[in-house]
């Protein structure tokens, strides 16, 4: 089983830290375990036929969705997630967007669990500094958080552990 990892990216940082867990899981599981796509210009079997999902994406400015998965988001609307594990990673910027830190993921995470999505990978909201965001729910984030703007010294060792708790989630560990 495969694991599909699809992003999108306007300014690369969310490319870079795609391409990290993509490199970070293939030195774990082997380079047949994951694949990687830009969500540009995809359709909704793109994600669907994946049993084990990986989604990234930024938050722009005042809770924006980053172009790429504003546009797909009506194909995301279609997806029957039902049995699919699905891990989210967000990237914002805490401070700067103190009340809309990684909405995007948020968004997305309540789709998918709607649809049937078993949600992985939540991460712990300790450590960080921001007033509200909609990927927080029950005092965790719905997928691992990073802001590159202010703690980008604390990205790779955020995904070291992150990485693991998903595969182990995704039963591929």
């Amino acid at each position: 089983m495969k694991i599909g990892l699809f992003y999108g990216t306007d300014t690369g940082n969310t490319e870079r830290v795609a391409k990290s867990v993509k490199s970070k899981i293939d030195k774990i599981k082997g380079d047949d375990t994951i694949e990687l796509f830009e969500i540009y210009k995809k359709e909704a079997a793109d994600l669907a036929r994946y049993d084990y999902l990986i989604i990234a994406m930024p938050t722009w400015y005042d809770g924006e969705l980053q172009g790429d998965w504003e546009e797909y988001l009506p194909k995301f609307q279609t997806i029957d997630f039902t049995n699919k594990k699905i891990a989210f990673i967000g990237l914002g910027d805490q401070y700067g967007y103190a009340s809309y830190f990684c909405d995007g993921i948020g968004v997305f995470a309540d789709i998918a669990v709607n649809k049937g999505a078993i949600l992985c990978g939540k991460w712990s909201t300790a450590g960080y500094e921001h007033d509200y965001s909609k990927a927080e729910k029950n005092g965790e984030f719905v997928g691992l958080c990073l802001d590159v703007d202010n703690q980008d010294d604390m990205t790779e060792e955020r995904l070291d552990k992150w990485i693991p708790q998903v595969l182990q989630e995704f039963g591929l560990n």
